[in-house]
Formats: C-alpha cells, structure tokens, sequence
C-alpha cells in the first residue's frame, strides 16, 4: 500500500518546490510569453516558466489532496493581550476539503468571541480597495459582516509600540477568498483593530 503524505509533509513539499522553481531549478519550458511586445518586455520568459512550473506543481498537490483527502487545515496559537486562541487555518499552499471548510465553520463563533475580548476599546477599520483604504466602523458593522460570513482567520502585526489584529471573515473556499477572482462564490471582508490613534498598516 502506497504511503499517504500527512498536511505537514506536503506542506514541506510545497514549500521546497517553490524554492526549486524559484532558483530556477524547475522550468515549464513549453510556455510561451503573451506575444503583446508591450508586454513581453514586461515579463521575462524565465521568470513565467519559473511561475508556471510551480502553479502545475501546487495544482497537482491540490488534486492529491482531493484524491487522498488530506486535510489542508493547520491549527495555530494565537496570543493577544495575555489571552491564547488554538484555532484552524487552511496553509496558504493548499486548499481547503469539504471536511476542512466544516472545521472551519464550526469555530467561527469562539473566534469571533476572542475577537470581541481582546479588541474591546481598539478602534476597527474597514478594509477597502484590496487594502490600500480603510473604513471606521464598529462592533455592530463587525456583527452583520459576520452573520453573512461562514469562517475567521485571523492576522496579527506586533511589536513593542504597535498592535494590529485582523480579523478575516470569509466565505467558500479560503484558498479562494482573499482575491476578487473567488467571487461571488468566494470571498472575505477584514477588519483591523488598532490601539485608539492608531491606523492599520496591515
């Protein structure tokens, strides 16, 4: 029987064929630049065959998952303010099962409530324009983003003067939510908490 690789192995995998595509080790030879001179000059034939070889790769790894069911889940400590939260998250290289995207929701709700305890007195900001603006809101705005969202994720940016959580809600599949292209099936809204006075950088 052929061993089945667990999620931490493939994302070891994944990560050491990025670095092999990267360095040049790994080029999809057959791929042509666009054939626009405006932009072929842009974009160097090399650096879409690097580009190339290593999304086939991550689809193939995705396409295991699916043949496998090999969970793309891996659980997280987050510490905030003194407080800790262990909770699920799809790894960026990989993709989320239907028994993933379960998992997921089934831990929204105390997500949001470590949301609520460790950011009460922070100031909350919209995140607009693929984060180049931000929108003030508050808890309330917070609630109904999350009654029409099915998952959380959360981000955090620290140091010494500075606190920064944010907060993703999203729906459909995570590897898809962070961009455009997911929607209407596919998407997220995030929220940045800041110390008053403060505006995200995240």
């Amino acid at each position: 029987m052929n061993k089945v690789y667990s999620t931490q192995e493939l994302i070891e995998i994944v990560a050491a064929e990025k670095q092999a595509c990267l360095k040049g080790e790994r080029l999809k030879l057959d791929v042509a630049v666009s054939g626009n001179p405006v932009i072929d000059q842009l974009i160097t034939t090399e650096g879409l065959q690097k580009f190339t070889a290593y999304q086939d790769f991550k689809a193939s790894i995705h396409e295991y998952q699916h043949q496998n069911q090999v969970s793309g889940i891996i659980w997280k400590d987050l510490i905030v303010k003194g407080k800790t939260l262990n909770y699920p998250e799809v790894d960026s290289h990989l993709i989320a099962l239907e028994s993933d995207l379960e998992i997921l929701k089934s831990t929204k709700t105390s997500m949001l409530k470590f949301w609520d305890q460790v950011t009460k007195e922070m100031d909350l900001y919209l995140s607009l324009s693929n984060g180049t603006k931000y929108e003030k809101v508050n808890i309330f705005d917070v609630e109904r983003i999350a009654q029409r969202t099915e998952w959380a994720s959360f981000l955090k940016w620290e140091n010494a003067n500075f606190l920064e959580l944010i907060l993703q809600m999203g729906w459909g599949k995570p590897e898809e939510a962070a961009y455009k292209r997911g929607r209407p099936h596919s998407g997220s809204e995030f929220i940045h908490a800041v110390n008053p006075g403060n505006y995200p950088i995240g």
